[in-house]
């Protein structure tokens, strides 16, 4: 039953109307959510984040504007600006004369091989390491700056071998020849101004081309060291007993002097007793005469007799005292 009384079944029912979509509403949403796509899709590209190992170089139409550290920074959308990021923190390496895979090393003898300056061939390989020093100049300044660098390593490498003797690559001539490689290569780099540094240039194996030739180097290497080995022993000998001879040499050295001074004291005292004796000898000089002949002949003649004959002749009034010991004794046995 319908709502005005009358009754009506699936077959004599009206049409309905149907709705009519609402177009401008549904392009209204649409735009919105577009919109805000697009607001989040710009704001994701204003900004970018610069690891601790790397610089990054902006853009602005295509013209260098800025250089930003490690951060979180703000950049143009819309390709107004635009941005690079380099390592410039991270040491990186080039192989000469050699190819290393993990663990598994492939001699390159077209990069090892080489001429030294007294016309021997050998085989030389190179661990080279470097880093960028300016981003700005690594990406404009030349179109691949590790080839350059490769190549220029390799031509002074040759240039300094070249001028080596075979027995100063193979023995004690390779930190030298290092050396000479890293000044010239730093030297022409900072000419090229192409953002690299050298930062370490090592030798990793030198060798000549031929097995017979190899166990002569080993044979004269290790007695190089052995020559070493007992120059260090021979210093640590020294080392040891240097105190030890220095100690003693110090000992005599103040016995000498002990014994100058004690010289100089006695010779003082000497000839201060000569001193007052001449005074007493200018005062009664028959006197001390006779006192001084006296006592050298007690020192010259121990234990003789002592005769004193204070005459002068036969017809003198003195009386001669012989022997003199004899009169001391008896004095000193009436004194007791």
């Amino acid at each position: 039953m319908n709502e005005d009384g009358t009754y009506s079944w699936p077959g004599n029912q009206p049409p309905k109307k149907k709705k009519m979509p609402d177009f401008k509403k549904a392009g209204r949403n649409a735009g919105l959510i577009i919109l805000a796509l697009i607001v989040v899709g710009l704001a994701a590209t204003c900004f970018y984040t610069v690891d601790d190992k790397q610089q990054a170089v902006v853009t602005t139409f295509g013209k260098v504007t800025d250089v930003t550290d490690a951060g979180v920074h703000f950049k143009l959308p819309l390709g107004i600006q635009s941005v690079q990021k380099v390592d410039v923190n991270v040491y990186q390496k080039i192989e000469l004369g050699y190819d290393q895979n993990g663990e598994e090393m492939t001699v390159n003898p077209g990069e090892s091989a080489m001429i030294t300056g007294d016309y021997n061939i050998v085989n030389v390989d190179f661990f080279v390491e470097y880093k960028i020093s300016d981003p700005v100049q690594y990406l404009y300044s030349s179109n691949n700056p590790e080839l350059i660098l490769r190549n220029l390593i390799q031509s002074q490498v040759r240039n300094v071998v070249g001028s080596s003797t075979v027995d100063a690559v193979l023995t004690d001539g390779k930190e030298n020849i290092q050396m000479q490689v890293k000044d010239l290569v730093s030297q022409i780099l900072e000419e090229y101004q192409i953002g690299l540094t050298l930062v370490d240039v090592k030798i990793q194996d030198a060798e000549p081309p031929t097995q017979d030739v190899i166990e002569a180097f080993k044979a004269v290497e290790t007695a190089k060291q052995q020559a070493e080995t007992v120059i260090n022993d021979a210093k640590a000998y020294q080392n040891a007993q240097l105190p030890d001879a220095q100690a003693r040499a110090d000992k005599l050295i103040q016995n000498a002097e002990y014994l100058r001074q004690k010289r100089i004291n006695e010779a003082k005292e000497q000839v201060a007793m000569f001193q007052a004796m001449y005074a007493e000898y200018a005062q009664n000089p028959a006197i001390t005469r006779s006192r001084m002949y006296y006592e050298t002949i007690s020192q010259v003649l121990p234990g003789v007799k002592l005769y004193i004959n204070s005459g002068s002749g036969s017809n003198s009034d003195v009386q001669m005292l012989l022997p003199l010991e004899s009169l001391v004794s008896n004095n000193g046995g009436n004194a007791q």
